[in-house]
């Protein structure tokens, strides 16, 4: 019985030695094998008494067991085996393993490997040092760079490549460079990585030079890797003649036909705008893959070549190609700027059906579409399906309801993102400040502020702008001016507050402001020049106006409407509407608003003809006139007391499917105030489908001055102690028509009312012009610093 069970165990011995030799588990142990296979393959050689001694199958199972993420399994065998190596070759392939297996632990292996007196080869020191590259090790790296040299693998050219690597990697830019330059060997791996490791570095120069010494001096000519490390720096500097000749050679050589090759190529096209040989490489490559694809959309995109971008995704579906999430969210943003609302819900549709809604992305990028084309719920409905929503997400999203007139919804997002646990960032505020100076939120607004400063965000410029923007906007100049002078400044920072000082009793701080930056070499624009116009105009310093008419002259700035439209209005507020004129007249691109504007103007001034006939004018010019535009002209019938121009123009508006405002009603309060009809204006008023505003009452108010109508006054007067409780000339307009009709207690009791309020008579401001200076001061104040002689000098 036993010999028998003696001789069974010997022959299934030999029947599995003869199965499983070593020849075969090693050749077992170098094939992409599952973690189960190689566990059973470990287990047969431990069967056959291949392990421990067999070092190389060790070596090869540990790498195994490493590519699959188990390195507690390499590392028993590691010890179980390394007892019978007398080389560094096990210990590097344990090194390389936890690099695999991405275990940050082979430093300590190294150094347990020098302290027990195993010498490094010329393997160990590329292992160790892509391990500290992998873990940003400077000072290990040094260490082992100076080991590899006491050992003589200086002149080792693998040796020298890694370190290339590790400096390149751990920004040490000239260390690499020194190492590069004293390489006695060389091969084109060495070149190749130099390229990479400047490329890393941003240092586009020395791609270039050390590419074009590679083909002059090094013996070696450019393989792929070469070409797709030069490709994307010639991209990014958009330096298109040496990308043509790149593609030459790439012809030459024959390496046309790799894709990553071709790819590099289409994408430095694509950034330089040469659509020409983007669109021949495309159709030159013989084989192309899902990169391809989607770098000549985006090429196409990024040139705002939509149309073409729009034809080549079409191309893709036709090919039976799967887009995937960077195609999808490349594209939707072109359909938007296309006004493709249809072509959009097809792609979501699309990526519904792929499978690829829920992809972030995709998702972030549906938000956007569905928000810019004025879509908030659906947008919402993206958002709120998505299980996994990042920074990105949550913006888009506060974006899509600020930008949606939704400016609470805005805040209140802000709020929820930061109890999800995601953390707002300057998009963030960025996008949230505008809505919140848009309905002058300025507490919701103080929180973001103190959020920002928290996170260290407030002196990010976009952030400081918004944040001064907001505080202007909400009439809070002393804050906008706090955030400007303690944040980095461009032109935009100072253009926010030229313009909201340009609206204010303050608008000699909008002069100022201009002319420190000219100083600080910040380049004045549009905005600037529109903004210190107003300020002008307000102030009515017509000299200075003058002067920065001359400049828009001289650096063609006239040409531009905005700019035009805001000298209009500066010489037209300054009486001088003849200079007005001369302006207008010589505009070859007039809007509504240049037209509106003159007409508005010579309303004012009482020339109701030459107004109205601008009117007339611009109606058969087949400019398309709007609400100001009648606005202008019932002001202009209104001053002049043309009443029936006036109703019929009313009519008009009206018959126009005009919706009518505040303004057009107290237009017409006023025309027929002035024409005396005070029941008719007041009947108007009682049937307005609207709530009366101030300048409906003060209309009707002025008239009953004009009239002596007190019952009516009264009426006006006590809408508007509502409505501007602090505006002092209505009590004083009402108290004083009181007293000319002899109500003297009516009278006192107005000016009571006025006391207890707290109401003050605003004094009268005058300025004065002295040098290049423009100084404010009223009754009873004196000018500091006032020169008597030149004041005369310039008065005359």
């Amino acid at each position: 019985m036993n010999h028998t069970k003696s001789h069974h165990i010997y022959a299934l011995r030999t029947r599995l030695s003869s199965i499983f030799s070593p020849k075969f588990i090693h050749s077992l142990s170098q094939t992409h094998l599952s973690l189960h296979q190689t566990k059973q393959t470990h287990a047969s050689a431990l069967l056959h008494a291949q392990l421990p001694h067999n070092i190389s199958l060790s070596a090869s199972l540990i790498l195994g067991y490493a590519f699959h993420g188990d390195p507690t399994s390499a590392r028993l065998l590691f010890q179980q085996t390394v007892p019978h190596s007398t080389t560094a070759f096990l210990w590097n392939t344990l090194i390389r393993g936890y690099s695999i297996a991405g275990v940050g632990v082979g430093l300590e292996v190294y150094n347990q490997m020098v302290r027990i007196g195993v010498r490094p080869d010329d393997h160990t020191f590329p292992f160790v040092l892509k391990a500290c590259a992998d873990g940003c090790e400077v000072r290990k790296g040094q260490e082992v760079h100076g080991s590899s040299v006491k050992l003589g693998f200086e002149s080792d050219v693998f040796v020298g490549n890694t370190l290339l690597w590790f400096y390149g990697n751990c920004r040490g830019l000239r260390d690499a460079e020194r190492v590069f330059d004293e390489m006695p060997e060389k091969d084109l791996v060495s070149w190749n990585t130099m390229l990479g490791v400047f490329s890393v570095n941003e240092c586009w120069a020395e791609v270039l030079d050390l590419f074009r010494e590679m083909q002059l001096r090094s013996g070696f000519k450019p393989n792929a890797v070469s070409i797709v490390s030069v490709l994307p720096v010639c991209a990014d500097v958009e330096d298109q003649v040496t990308a043509g000749k790149i593609h030459g050679y790439i012809v030459k050589v024959g390496l046309d036909f790799q894709v990553t090759v071709c790819n590099a190529l289409l994408d430095v096209y694509g950034k330089c705008g040469n659509v020409d040989a983007l669109k021949q490489v495309f159709g030159e490559m013989v084989k192309t893959n899902l990169v391809t694809w989607n770098a000549v959309i985006t090429s196409f995109g990024s040139k705002g070549h939509y149309r073409d971008a729009l034809d080549v995704f079409r191309l893709m579906i036709d090919e039976g190609l799967k887009p995937n999430s960077i195609t999808i969210s490349s594209f939707l943003p072109m359909l938007v700027e296309l006004e493709f609302f249809k072509a959009g819900r097809e792609v979501h549709g699309f990526s519904i059906r792929m499978g690829l809604e829920t992809d972030t992305f995709i998702a972030n990028s549906l938000i956007d579409m569905y928000a810019k084309f004025g879509r908030s719920t659906e947008a919402s409905n993206v958002f709120y399906k998505l299980d996994s929503k990042n920074v990105v997400s949550w913006n888009a999203m506060v974006a899509n309801v600020a930008q949606n007139k939704l400016e609470l919804a805005a805040v209140r997002l802000v709020r929820q993102m930061q109890d999800y646990g995601e953390l707002p960032n300057s998009v963030t505020f960025t996008n949230v400040l505008p809505a919140c100076a848009r309905i002058g939120l300025v507490r919701p607004g103080k929180e973001i502020h103190a959020r920002s400063i928290r996170m260290g965000r407030a002196l990010d410029l976009f952030v400081s702008n918004a944040l001064t923007d907001m505080y202007v906007k909400s009439g809070h100049l002393k804050l906008a001016r706090n955030v400007f002078n303690i944040s980095l400044r461009d032109e935009v920072s100072y253009n926010i507050l030229i313009l909201g000082y340009s609206q204010t009793s303050d608008c000699l701080e909008s002069l100022s402001l201009f002319s420190e930056m000219q100083l600080m070499g910040l380049k004045q624009d549009n905005v600037s020049f529109m903004g210190v116009l107003s300020a002008c105009a307000n102030l009515i310093a017509i000299k200075q106006g003058k002067e920065i008419h001359g400049f828009l002259l001289r650096k063609l700035f006239h040409i531009h409407l905005f700019v035009c439209n805001s000298l209009l209005d500066f010489y037209i507020k300054c009486g001088r509407i003849d200079l007005g004129r001369n302006i207008f007249d010589r505009m070859t691109n007039k809007d509504v608003a240049s037209w509106n504007a003159m007409i508005m103007g010579y309303g004012m001034l009482g020339e109701v003809d030459t107004a109205i006939d601008l009117f007339e004018n611009m109606r058969k010019d087949d400019v398309e006139y709007d609400s100001v535009s009648f606005i202008a002209v019932l002001s202009a019938c209104s001053h002049g007391g043309l009443l029936e121009k006036g109703r019929k123009y009313f009519d008009e508006l009206k018959a126009r499917g005009i919706e009518p405002t505040q303004m057009h009603y107290a237009c017409m309060v006023d025309l027929l105030g002035r024409a005396g009809l005070m029941e008719e204006a007041a009947e108007l008023i009682k049937g307005l489908p609207i709530v009366p505003d101030a300048n409906i009452w003060g209309a009707l108010l002025g008239a009953c001055r004009i009239y002596g109508n007190l019952d009516l006054a009264t009426w006006a007067a006590e809408h508007l102690f509502e409505l501007k409780p602090e505006h002092s000339g209505y009590y004083t307009l009402l108290s004083n028509m009181y007293a000319e009709t002899g109500r003297w207690d009516d009278a006192k009791r107005i000016r009571e009312l006025m006391k207890s309020r707290k109401v003050k008579k605003s004094p009268g401001c005058s300025w004065v012009q002295i040098g290049d200076q423009a100084h404010a001061f009223v009754v009873g104040e004196k000018i500091e610093g006032l020169d008597l002689g030149l004041w005369l000098a310039e008065s005359g």
